[in-house]
């Protein structure tokens, strides 16, 4: 947000030789707002030129990176992905998958039924000196691997019936949360490249042109709020212990006595302006500048930037 401070001038008005109100003179500003990228980006497309008027969530400027084109559908992709296997592993086995592996479980079972009797008539042969040591060899090789597989589908038949491990369960929600996640990131870096309108303004000033590549946070435009006009104006040492953040005042523009617009007092700087830093004696004291800001609401447009206006202060009365 852009501030920009105004020299002001205070012409006191003395009633019977006690201070009771003051006027003070300013130059209107309106807040402002610099719209930029956080990231770098190229910018593709601008809708809108200096003057425009804009309301609050319009598109104002299109940008693009490469490396986000596809990031989006690739994370939506690894999100469904990840939410298909959690619903897999909390539904459980399919009947067919348990009669798939229990007919699986029974070839194994046949097969190292086979290789097991055949092991036994070649140890009968070898043993008769029929054949080699090799071939026995070989023959009880084959039992073996013909066993484990047989033990390998049943423990398929048997992780199929008890389901899924609530450690499983716990990983795969884990990592449906992670790509969730993940997708949120690439849409909200997706939606910084569209810059819009942050309240209802005007486009103050329109600083990059499509096919300039921008830095992060190297402004597009600048949008103003017309609505929220404030000035700031300087007082005396004299005067700042009678004002109070929250006042209500009056303004009038310099040459049209009418309207009066109200305003309030936002904001008191404790500190002193200008000159001096250090006040001694009294001469100095009554140089001593404190800064006022005053804000308006203003319904009638009359109130316009870099317009001056007079601001009457309500000052309390002093005590005796």
């Amino acid at each position: 947000m852009k501030t920009f401070a105004m020299m002001a001038m205070i012409v006191l008005a003395a009633c019977g030789g006690d201070e009771r109100g003051a006027g003070a003179t300013g130059t209107l500003e309106m807040v402002e707002v610099d719209l930029a990228p956080m990231q770098p980006a190229r910018v593709v497309e601008m809708r809108v030129r200096e003057g425009d008027a804009v309301r609050a969530g319009q598109v104002l400027a299109v940008l693009e990176q490469a490396a986000t084109e596809s990031q989006v559908p690739q994370t939506e992709a690894r999100v469904s992905f990840a939410q298909a296997r959690l619903r897999d592993l909390q539904a459980g086995p399919r009947a067919a998958e348990i009669a798939r592996a229990q007919a699986e479980l029974r070839a194994r079972q046949a097969e190292a039924d086979r290789a097991a009797r055949e092991l036994q008539r070649i140890r009968a042969l070898e043993e008769a000196g029929a054949i080699s040591r090799q071939a026995l060899d070989n023959a009880r090789a084959a039992a073996s691997l013909a066993a484990a597989q047989r033990d390998a589908a049943r423990e398929s038949v048997r992780v199929l019936r008890d389901g899924a491990r609530s450690e499983q369960v716990q990983a795969a929600r884990a990592e449906v949360t992670g790509a969730e996640a993940a997708l949120q990131a690439a849409r909200r870096t997706a939606g910084e490249l569209t810059l819009v309108a942050p309240a209802d303004g005007v486009v103050i000033t329109r600083i990059a042109e499509p096919g300039e590549v921008l830095g992060a946070g190297q402004p597009a435009l600048t949008v103003g709020d017309p609505r929220r006009p404030w000035t700031r104006v300087y007082v005396g040492a004299a005067t700042l212990p009678l004002l109070r953040t929250g006042q209500t005042v009056t303004a009038t523009l310099d040459g049209h006595p009418d309207p009066t617009f109200r305003g309030r007092i936002a904001s008191i700087n404790p500190r002193a302006e200008f000159t001096p830093r250090v006040a001694l004696t009294e001469d100095e004291r009554e140089d001593l500048l404190f800064g006022v800001r005053v804000e308006f609401d203003d319904g009638t447009g009359m109130l316009k930037a870099g317009l001056p206006l007079t601001v009457a202060l309500p000052i309390a009365e002093k005590r005796p």
